[in-house]
């Protein structure tokens, strides 16, 4: 019998001078999904600092939380395990260069293996929920392209 629990997300909502969203685009656990970019809280983490950290281990690229967007306000479940996703969405800037490469193409990946991981610039007029795969993700974009 599994044991239910929360799952704390904090993920970056990262806007170029282009116009242009940030999406990570992943393949894990034998699946792949577009998502922003983000994770996990670790244990003792808070969220900006948690959010600091993906973005340095994800991105190579150091930011700045420019304010809260977006807190999970409905029940999902995870689509990896018995846990109940809390996602928090910050509008972020990179306070470093951007040190990584981004691809114009879904799941363009770079080498082979369990984990992959790659980026790509979406210009904020041609957004719509169904670049990404998650509900939380979803009802995010859905709230960004209203707020343009």
């Amino acid at each position: 019998m599994s044991k239910e629990f929360f799952n704390v997300r904090v993920y970056g909502i990262l806007i170029n001078d282009n116009n242009e969203v940030l999406i990570s685009d992943e393949q894990e656990y034998g699946m792949r999904f577009s998502k922003f970019p983000g994770g996990g809280l670790e244990y003792g983490e808070g969220l900006t600092d948690g959010l600091k950290r993906e973005f340095i281990e994800e991105c190579n690229t150091e930011i700045e939380i420019i304010n809260h967007f977006y807190t999970t306000d409905f029940f999902v479940k995870s689509a990896f395990n018995d846990s109940q996703i809390i996602s928090v969405y910050y509008i972020v800037k990179a306070t470093s260069n951007l040190n990584f490469i981004t691809k114009t193409i879904m799941f363009d990946f770079d080498g082979e293996g369990e984990v992959l991981q790659s980026f790509r610039w979406v210009n904020l007029k041609d957004l719509t929920p169904d670049e990404l795969t998650f509900p939380i993700d979803k009802h995010v974009a859905e709230l960004l392209i209203s707020s343009l």
